[in-house]
């Protein structure tokens, strides 16, 4: 599995303002990760979209979670913005290859991923969280 620069940048900004429990600007997580602020943006709606997050417009406004971290589960966040996520097509559709019907390897990709979502679906945004300490602190230790 390979995520998309997109969830990539999605599970950051989760994983930012659940650290600082508090309304966070775009520019601010933008520049915390060093990653484009227009890019972030078009997340930054999809996320809302989705019910993840709240906006909030003019002065004092930015974004917040609209879930407590402990109900955001990672693996539903995957499947609502990369979708199905398959390692061979032949997982998913019938009658792409000449061997399919009697080959083993579908059935052993099929239960890696059915092992990827139930792993991803016992996780949740407050896993990724260290206790008592934030991510400008992380960010901190790896740079010094």
């Amino acid at each position: 599995m390979r995520l998309s620069l997109h969830t990539d940048y999605a599970l950051r900004t989760l994983m930012h303002l659940a650290t600082e429990r508090k309304r966070c600007s775009i520019q601010e997580i933008a520049s915390f990760y060093g990653i484009s602020r227009d890019h972030l943006a078009k997340v930054v709606r999809r996320l809302s979209q989705e019910g993840y997050l709240r906006t909030v417009r003019g002065v004092g406004g930015g974004i917040e979670l609209a879930q407590k971290p402990e109900i955001i589960n990672l693996g539903e966040v995957l499947d609502r913005l990369e979708g199905p996520m398959h390692l061979l097509d032949c997982v998913s559709v019938e009658g792409i290859c000449r061997i399919q019907p009697s080959c083993k390897l579908k059935d052993i990709f099929a239960e890696a991923e059915r092992l990827q979502r139930e792993y991803l679906g016992n996780h949740f945004l407050i896993d990724l969280i260290p206790p008592d300490e934030k991510l400008v602190e992380l960010k901190t230790k790896v740079t010094d």
